[in-house]
C-alpha cells in the first residue's frame, strides 16, 4: 500500500495531473466542440483554484515527496501561488478571444493545464531528472499551443521556431546536467550542494567541469525566460502566436523558470557564488539592453511587450545576481508586479478590435482616449507601472532590485538597469502619447468584453501595490529569507 503521507507534499499536482486525464476524455466524447470547451475551460479553471488551495493547505511546512525527489516549502508556495493565479487570469480573459481568433478548441485548454503542471514541478523538483521531466512536460504544450492556429502561416511559424530553439535549449540543458552528474556525483540537489560544499571547504575549490556544467544548465534556463542573448526567438513567437496563447507565455512560464533560478543558484550554489555569479550578470545587462533598444523601433504592440518582457526578464536577474538575501526578496516582488502588470495589458491588448479583427498594431491605439477613455486610462497607468513611474508598483519593484544590486557592489549593473528603464519609458510613453495625442482615422469596436474585469482588477494592483509592498511584503520577505533559502535548498 502507498503511503499517503509521503504523498501529501505533491497532491496539488497529482490532482492536476488526474483532472488532465480526465479532460481528455471529456474532449474526446463530447462531439460538440463549442459545449466541449465550455466544460473543459470552466473545469480547468476550477481545478487550478483547488490545486492552488491544495498548496497552500500542504505548504506550510518544509516537507519531501517520492524519495527526496520532490520538496516543497513556504518558498515554493509563494511561487506556486502567483503561477497559479497567473494562469487563471490568462483563462479569465480567454472567454471571447479564442472564439474570434478561431482557437474554440477543447485541447487549448488542456494544453495550458498540463504546460501549468509542468511547472508546478519545475518549482518543487529536488532533482535533476525531475527538473527536466517537468521541464519538458511544460514545453511540449508550450510549442503545440504556438501553432494552434493551422490555418495561420504566421501561427505555423512561431511554433516551428519555438520548437527548434526549444530543442537547442533542452539540449544545452541536458549536456549541463550531464557535466554536473560526472564532477559531483549526484542528481539531486541535496548531492550537489553537499558535494560542492565538500570540495569547497576542502580549499580544492569546484572543479571546472562542475563550473561549465552550471554554465550549460543556466544557459538552457535562460532561453526559457527569453533572457539575452537566448532571446531571438521571443519576438516572432510572440507575434505569431494567438494573443491569448503569447499572454501565457509572458506570465506563467516566466515565473517557473526564475523560481528554478532561484533555487539552483541560491540553494544549491549558494556557498560557491563564483560558479554562476558572473553569468547572471551577464545575462541581467545583456537583457535589460537588448530589450530597452529592440523595443523602440517595433510598430506591433505584440512584438513590443515581447521585447519588454526581455527587459524585465533582465531586471529580476538584476536582483538574483546580487547573491543576497535581499536579492532574493527583491525578484519576489518584482514577479508580483510584472505578473500583475502583464496580465493586465495583455487582456487589454486581447480587446482591441477593429470590424471584428485583432488589432495588433501600435498606431491602432490613436484616440483610443476618446473613444474608450477607461481603457486608456487603464492602459496609461500599466504602461507607467511598466516604465517604473513613482508610485506605481513598477517603480518599488525596479527600486529593489537595483537596491539590491548596489548592496552587493554592482553599481555599474545597477547604472545599466537605470538607463535601461529611461530608455524603456521612451517606448512606454509613446503609447500614451498616442492615446491622447494623435488623431484618430479609424476606431476600434466599443464593445466591452468579460477581461475589463481583468483589466480593472490589474490597473487597481500597480495603483494600490506599493503601500502593500512599503508596509509589509519587502520587510516581511527580508525577515524570513534566511529561513526561506535554507528550505529552498
Amino acid at each position: 500500500m502507498i503511503d499517503l503521507l509521503i504523498l501529501e507534499p505533491a497532491l496539488a499536482e497529482i490532482f492536476l495531473a488526474g483532472i488532465s486525464l480526465i479532460l481528455v476524455l471529456i474532449a474526446a466524447f463530447i462531439p460538440h466542440r463549442r459545449l466541449a470547451t465550455l466544460i473543459v475551460r470552466r473545469t480547468v479553471i476550477i481545478s487550478l483554484l483547488i490545486a492552488l488551495w491544495l498548496v497552500v493547505y500542504n505548504g506550510n511546512q518544509p516537507a519531501y515527496a517520492f524519495y527526496g525527489q520532490f520538496f516543497t516549502s513556504p518558498f515554493m508556495v509563494y511561487m506556486k501561488i502567483l503561477l497559479i493565479l497567473g494562469a487563471v487570469g490568462v483563462l479569465l480573459m480567454g472567454r471571447r478571444s479564442t472564439r474570434e481568433d478561431e482557437i474554440e478548441r477543447p485541447e487549448l485548454h488542456i494544453l495550458m493545464l498540463l504546460a501549468v503542471l509542468g511547472m508546478m514541478l519545475m518549482v518543487s523538483a529536488n532533482d535533476l531528472i525531475v527538473l527536466y521531466m517537468g521541464l519538458e512536460l511544460q514545453s511540449l504544450p508550450l510549442y503545440i499551443i504556438a501553432a494552434i492556429r493551422r490555418d495561420s502561416m504566421r501561427s505555423s511559424e512561431a511554433g516551428l521556431k519555438y520548437f527548434l530553439l526549444g530543442a537547442l535549449a533542452s539540449g544545452l540543458l541536458l549536456y549541463g546536467i550531464s557535466l554536473i552528474y560526472g564532477f559531483t556525483g549526484s542528481l539531486s540537489y541535496d548531492g550537489i550542494k553537499l558535494a560542492v560544499d565538500a570540495t569547497n571547504t576542502n580549499g580544492v575549490g569546484i572543479s571546472t567541469g562542475a563550473v561549465i556544467g552550471i554554465v550549460f544548465l543556466l544557459c538552457g534556463l535562460a532561453f526559457k525566460i527569453s533572457a539575452a542573448p537566448f532571446h531571438m526567438w521571443t519576438p516572432d513567437v510572440y507575434e505569431g502566436s494567438p494573443t491569448l496563447v503569447t499572454a501565457f507565455f509572458a506570465v506563467v512560464p516566466k515565473l517557473a523558470i526564475m523560481t528554478l533560478f532561484i533555487r539552483f543558484t541560491y540553494g544549491v550554489l549558494g556557498d560557491v557564488t563564483s560558479s554562476w555569479q558572473q553569468v547572471v550578470v551577464a545575462l541581467a545587462a545583456l537583457s535589460m539592453v537588448v530589450g530597452a533598444i529592440g523595443a523602440l523601433r517595433q510598430t506591433n504592440i505584440k512584438r513590443l511587450m515581447a521585447y519588454s518582457s526581455i527587459a524585465h526578464m533582465g531586471y529580476a536577474l538584476v536582483g538574483l545576481s546580487s547573491a543576497l538575501a535581499v536579492g532574493v526578496s527583491s525578484v519576489m516582488v518584482y514577479m508580483v508586479i510584472y505578473v500583475i502588470s502583464s496580465v493586465g495589458v495583455f487582456a487589454l491588448i486581447l480587446s482591441l478590435r477593429r470590424d471584428g479583427r485583432p488589432a495588433e498594431r501600435i498606431s491602432d491605439l490613436a484616440g483610443f482616449s476618446t473613444s474608450h477613455p477607461m481603457y486608456a486610462m487603464a492602459l496609461l497607468v500599466l504602461m507607467f507601472s511598466m516604465a517604473g513611474i513613482p508610485p506605481l508598483g513598477g517603480f518599488f519593484g525596479k527600486w529593489f532590485v537595483f537596491s539590491a544590486a548596489v548592496e552587493a557592489g554592482f553599481v555599474p549593473l545597477a547604472v545599466i538597469g537605470v538607463l535601461s528603464s529611461v530608455v524603456g519609458a521612451f517606448y512606454y510613453l509613446r503609447i500614451v502619447k498616442i492615446m491622447y495625442i494623435d488623431g484618430v482615422e479609424e476606431k476600434l469596436d466599443s464593445t466591452i468584453p468579460f477581461s475589463n474585469r481583468v483589466i480593472a482588477t490589474a490597473s487597481a494592483g500597480v495603483l494600490l501595490l506599493f503601500a502593500f509592498v512599503i508596509a509589509f511584503l519587502h520587510d516581511t520577505i527580508v525577515a524570513t529569507l534566511p529561513f526561506i533559502v535554507f528550505v529552498a535548498g
